[in-house]
């Protein structure tokens, strides 16, 4: 079953410890957006499965990201959301994992939901009858020299 939530207000996330962002719904139209961003475009022709991966992750989060607490400059002052703030974030890796995992994950698992039937209560074949008729039994053979 798809568990609808209607509201379209952000929702704050804790991505770790002291690092909180607050971000829009994952949306369709979140997606498609972050889809068209230039900066897929501008990947070279044979651009890695990574390298895409963090493009497109960099490209939603530059559209999700509303707000954030716990990100300051070199000198600890506390930063504003920025595009450019937004890119050195998501190149810590533990963050980058985080909102891969915390954020966009859920709307891919919701994906993977529609797509996937669930397994019957006793095993993957527990349900299924069966539909072809018997084998005949094969013909004698002669030994061959």
């Amino acid at each position: 079953m798809i568990r609808l939530n209607l509201s379209n207000q952000p929702e704050w996330l804790d991505l770790a410890p002291g690092l909180r962002l607050k971000l829009a719904p994952l949306t369709t139209a979140l997606m498609v957006a972050a889809r068209a961003d230039p900066g897929l475009a501008a990947l070279p022709e044979g651009a890695t499965q990574e390298e895409l991966a963090l493009a497109m992750a960099k490209a939603l989060a530059r559209l999700a990201i509303l707000d954030w607490e716990g990100v300051g400059d070199e000198t600890g002052a506390t930063m504003v959301v920025t595009p450019e703030g937004i890119n050195a974030l998501l190149d810590i890796w533990p963050v980058f994992e985080s909102f891969q995992t915390r954020y966009v994950a859920r709307g891919l698992m919701l994906d993977a939901e529609k797509n996937a039937s669930a397994p019957s209560p006793t095993g993957p074949s527990a349900g299924a009858k069966a539909i072809a008729r018997p084998a005949k039994a094969p013909a004698p053979t002669v030994p061959q020299d």
